[in-house]
């Protein structure tokens, strides 16, 4: 079912903007359907591992659920990703909880894509000793 509502929007959406159908798209949607990882944007700095595990529960075996942090100041960036044992209880979380408030934020769910391609910038791998000069290289 969410499948069909997801791929009905994009095909809206789409012919809407400029009357064609995304084929790349559609296929993505596919793909990312039989997934049971889910992406949580818009949380509140507040939610931590634990509360965002608690928040979706509810819906089945949570086998993961992570809030993404800062590497430097630890501070959350405001998502995280939600693993469940099953893609049905993914399903039926992600439609549950999809523009619902989660600790007073209007959140954000789809389901997690796999990150493909190179990395952001050229220095995301770059783990050096801070020594510039070219001593101990």
């Amino acid at each position: 079912m969410a499948f069909c509502n997801k791929l009905g929007s994009l095909v809206r959406q789409s012919i809407s903007q400029n009357g064609q159908v995304p084929v790349n798209s559609m296929l993505n949607s596919i793909r990312c359907m039989s997934s049971s990882k889910l992406f949580i944007g818009g949380l509140s700095y507040g939610t931590d591992d634990q509360s965002l595990r608690d928040a979706f529960s509810s819906f089945g075996e949570v086998v993961t659920a992570r809030v993404v942090t800062d590497r430097d100041t630890g501070r959350s960036r405001g998502f995280g990703f939600v693993d469940f044992s099953s893609e049905e209880s993914a399903s039926s979380a992600l439609s549950a909880m999809d523009g619902q408030e989660l600790q007073g934020r209007s959140v954000r769910v789809s389901y997690a894509q796999e990150r493909t391609g190179p990395p952001r910038n050229n220095y995301s791998n770059f783990r050096g000793n801070g020594n510039f000069n070219n001593e101990g290289f």
